[in-house]
């Protein structure tokens, strides 16, 4: 299944859960009246989460979607699926609007501010070309466990939502993948990892590298370099999706791209991780509960980021650059640089 946060204009501020099939977005909790005679008040995915434990999770979200299948007869004959006017007035659900088209809702990011943000440094290629950048090789201790940073999850920024240019005249994009926590884990297994994921999301560790580069250089960071935004969406699948895509331990064949107005600077596939996410989870939770909702970033991907493909002389990003991060199967996320206020 492939899960949204969105708003509906002109109807509220709240985020709700959806979820994007061929035919548009369903709002779960506008259609959750065919299954359930209450649901939380706010049935955002952040809410769903958290509401697992209740029968209000995502497998609660399956039995809406099938129900709202169903209602329109099962596997669609005859059904005008370009009409959501139509679809809606078949679930006779007192006027709601239960399906939208995509393009008639705000995307959020799927989960819009999550507890706690810990990105990782998992892939080989790009560790070893960033660390050949200054002569060193890859240390004998990134062999040895996972490392990450904490992000700010204050400053989480949307798809096709405008991402403010900071106070750096090195700016970077990073494409990266991410999971969510589905249930809450404490000192887990890389085998067990999966059963706590609730899905997968595209990710973009936006980065001033001049900064970084200088508070790095003290000994601590990054932190301030990735302070002002990090990019999450267009959706959250879960693992289903991509079961066909499992290379049976723990890693899937998932192609990842970037492009910068509409030129592609860069390409690699989540198969060339080195730590799979089983162990990216495993070691984010030894001594710490883990709760739904966090979220756990791969790192770059080989030749995800500037900083590595143009050896760190740049061109960097500037306003008006349009960045595009598509992952197979989660889809674009798509963002463009604006001038600051």
């Amino acid at each position: 299944m492939k899960f949204v946060s969105f708003r509906r204009y002109g109807e509220g501020s709240e985020a709700r859960a959806g979820a994007w099939l061929p035919m548009g977005i369903i709002d779960l909790q506008a259609a959750a009246a065919l299954v359930f005679e209450d649901l939380p008040h706010d049935w955002s995915l952040m809410s769903m989460l958290q509401h697992e434990a209740d029968g209000f999770g995502i497998d609660a979200a399956i039995q809406i979607v099938a129900a709202v299948v169903d209602v329109l007869g099962g596997d669609g004959d005859g059904i005008e699926w370009d009409d959501p006017d139509a679809i809606n007035s078949m679930l006779s659900l007192g006027g709601e609007t239960v399906i939208y088209p995509p393009d008639s809702v705000r995307l959020l990011a799927p989960i819009p501010q999550p507890p706690t943000i810990r990105d990782f440094y998992a892939f080989e290629h790009h560790v070893r070309e960033i660390r050949a950048q200054h002569g060193r090789d890859v240390p004998n201790s990134w062999y040895d466990m996972p490392v990450f940073y904490f992000g700010n999850p204050t400053t989480v920024v949307g798809p096709d939502t405008d991402v403010m240019m900071p106070r750096t005249n090195q700016l970077d994009y990073e494409l990266e993948i991410a999971a969510v926590i589905g249930r809450p884990c404490r000192d887990i297994e890389p085998a067990e990892a999966e059963y706590y994921i609730a899905g997968l999301m595209i990710m973009n560790d936006w980065s001033a590298r001049d900064i970084q580069a200088r508070e790095m250089s003290v000994g601590l960071g990054p932190a301030k370099g990735k302070d002002f935004a990090t990019s999450f969406g267009p959706a959250m699948i879960t693992l289903d999706e991509i079961e066909d895509k499992a290379l049976g331990d723990g890693r899937y064949d998932l192609a990842m791209v970037v492009r910068v107005n509409g030129e592609e600077r860069g390409r690699g596939s989540f198969a060339d991780i080195y730590y799979t996410l089983g162990e990216l989870i495993a070691q984010a939770s030894r001594d710490v509960t883990l709760l739904p909702g966090e979220i756990i970033g791969s790192g770059t991907v080989g030749t995800g980021c500037l900083l590595e493909t143009t050896h760190g002389e740049g061109p960097w990003l500037e306003v008006g650059d349009v960045v595009e991060l598509e992952i197979e199967r989660i889809g674009i996320l798509r963002n463009t640089i604006v001038e600051r206020d």
